[in-house]
C-alpha cells in the first residue's frame, strides 16, 4: 500500500519545549485519549493499545538525529482527524461591568475553569493575554505554595510561566498562572473545596488551553 503523508511540521524548539510537547502526548495516552500532533491540536491520532515503536540515531554531517517511530494497524486503532477539536473548553472575550475586556476559559460542561483575572483595555491586549496563556499553560511548572518545604524548579518545562497553588483570605485552595516577568496571565477563578481539587483544575487548563477556539461573547 502506498504511503499516505496526512500531516508533517517542522519547527525549531528548545529542550524546554521538547520536554512540554512530549509531556502532552504522555498525558493524553495516560488518559487512554486521541494524541494531538501539532500544536493547536488539530491533528489527533488514536493509538491502538499495543504500538510498535522503533527508535533511531543517526548522524549526518554535523547533525545528529533523533527519530522515534510509533506504528500500530489502523484496524485496531481510531480514526487519524485533521480537522479536529482535541480541546474541551473555549476562550470567551467580552466586556465586562467596566467596559474592559476580558476572557474565561469555558469547559464544554459549562464550568469556567480559569479566566484572565483583570481587565484589559484593548480586544487585541486580551487576546495577547490568552494567547500567552495557550503558549504557557501546558507546560507550566507547579509551585505549591502551601507547604513548608522548598520547592525545587524543573528546569526542563516548556514555560515562561509558573503555575502556584496557594491558599485564599477565605482559606480556600486556589491557582494563578504566573508569568516570569511577574505578571498573572490566568487565575482560577474560585475556591476550591481541596488542594487536590485545585490541582484538578488548573491540569484541565493545561490539557485544553493550547487547542481551545477563540470566540467573542454575544452582545445582545
Amino acid at each position: 500500500m502506498t504511503d499516505e503523508q496526512v500531516f508533517e511540521g517542522t519547527e525549531t524548539r528548545t529542550r524546554k519545549g521538547l520536554a512540554s510537547y512530549f509531556r502532552r502526548i504522555a498525558r493524553a495516552l495516560r488518559r487512554g485519549d486521541a494524541v494531538p500532533a501539532d500544536e493547536e491540536q488539530t491533528v489527533v491520532v488514536d493509538p491502538a493499545a499495543e504500538s510498535e515503536v522503533a527508535v533511531d540515531v543517526a548522524r549526518d554531517g554535523e547533525e545528529v538525529h533523533l527519530a522515534v517511530d510509533v506504528a500500530w494497524e489502523e484496524s485496531e486503532a481510531g480514526d487519524v482527524e485533521t480537522e479536529a477539536t482535541a480541546s474541551k473548553a473555549t476562550f470567551e472575550r467580552y466586556r465586562d461591568s467596566a467596559d474592559e475586556w476580558r476572557w474565561r476559559l469555558v469547559h464544554r460542561n459549562g464550568n469556567i475553569i480559569a479566566d484572565s483575572g483583570q481587565g484589559y483595555s484593548s480586544k487585541e491586549r486580551v487576546t495577547q493575554g490568552l494567547e500567552s496563556v495557550k503558549s504557557n499553560a501546558p507546560g507550566a511548572h507547579v509551585l505549591d505554595t502551601t507547604r513548608d518545604d522548598e520547592a525545587v524548579e524543573d528546569p526542563e518545562t516548556g514555560s515562561d510561566a509558573t503555575f502556584e497553588l496557594f491558599v485564599d483570605n477565605e482559606d480556600k485552595p486556589r491557582w494563578r498562572l504566573v508569568h516570569d516577568n511577574g505578571e498573572i496571565i490566568a487565575d482560577s477563578g474560585q475556591g476550591y473545596a481541596s488542594k487536590q481539587k485545585a490541582k484538578q483544575g488548573l491540569r484541565s487548563v493545561q490539557t485544553n488551553a493550547r487547542g481551545a477556539p477563540v470566540e467573542d461573547e454575544s452582545e445582545d
